[in-house]
């Protein structure tokens, strides 16, 4: 990635967005992979004993890990390339609507694969199933078609990832812009990662409604597919249990994106260094 470490915005190699973005996503998602089993029981309509407590807090695993290197790769290609694009020409005081517009973009395209990788990962992990991954997703596309069984909540998916970027992204760069002038000490691996935890912390606990709302409409069975639209799904569960519902899983999920942000950041810049300077 062409950290601020350079205080540039010159693209780095496609390659190394790749394998960085890969590499990192498949750290995060398996690492932690609990605590999201856990966050996503907790937000179901059956809640969390009900959808399994804490056995089986690996269902569904194959499916995250087979999804995050290519999801994570895709959304940092484009990212950075768009990032790179648009700072070439626009001046630097324009920089968070850059992060914002490229992180957005990065997000509806990574969807491609994560919606239908999200799909069969919640089922697994909140419905009593014995099916694989695969057999979800063919089920699914089989009784539904691509738009209501294998994207289905792509909408709810990009209403939660895109104000998630729209915070999350600008921060993190602002946070690395300044961390040097502000705490005297270099802007390392460990400086990226705590700007990468810090940056995901607030973007998670801000937008915890918002991933509910997902996590409802990806678990829901078929004969709902009426009561699917964010806002009625939001009111529905504010209805059932009010402000607490919409914030379920609040706390798993800040400790899993703040985690995951550490490890993800961290993770993506040590990689992006190593590339680059096997690379020179």
């Amino acid at each position: 990635m062409t950290q601020e470490t350079g205080q540039n915005h010159s693209m780095q190699p496609f390659y190394v967005s790749l394998l960085s973005g890969g590499v990192a996503g498949l750290v995060v998602d398996v690492a932690l992979f609990p605590i999201d089993t856990i966050k996503t029981r907790l937000q179901s309509e059956r809640g969390l004993w009900r959808s399994g407590g804490f056995r089986g807090i690996y269902n569904g695993l194959g499916a995250a890990a087979a999804g995050s290197a290519p999801t994570a790769a895709l959304f940092f290609c484009t990212y950075e390339s768009i990032k790179a694009v648009l700072s070439s020409h626009l001046n630097k005081e324009y920089a968070p609507y850059i992060h914002m517009g490229a992180a957005s973009i990065g997000e509806m395209v990574a969807c491609l694969i994560r919606v239908p990788v999200e799909i069969a990962k919640q089922r697994r992990q909140a419905i009593s199933t014995r099916s694989s991954s695969i057999s979800i997703l063919l089920e699914a596309y089989r009784t539904e078609g691509i738009t209501k069984g294998l994207y289905r909540g792509y909408g709810s998916t990009i209403l939660r990832e895109v104000p998630f970027a729209f915070i999350q992204f600008p921060i993190w760069e602002h946070l690395k812009a300044h961390w040097t002038e502000t705490t005297g000490l270099e802007l390392n691996t460990a400086a990226v990662a705590v700007c990468g935890a810090v940056a995901g912390g607030i973007a998670a606990a801000i937008t915890t409604p918002l991933d509910v709302a997902k996590t409802r409409i990806m678990l829901a069975e078929r004969n709902q597919n009426a009561r699917l639209a964010i806002t009625s799904v939001l009111r529905s569960v504010y209805k059932d249990r009010g402000v607490t519902g919409l914030f379920a899983g609040f706390v798993p999920r800040v400790l899993w994106i703040t985690i995951g942000g550490a490890v993800f950041f961290g993770t993506y810049d040590v990689v992006s260094r190593f590339l680059q300077f096997n690379d020179s």
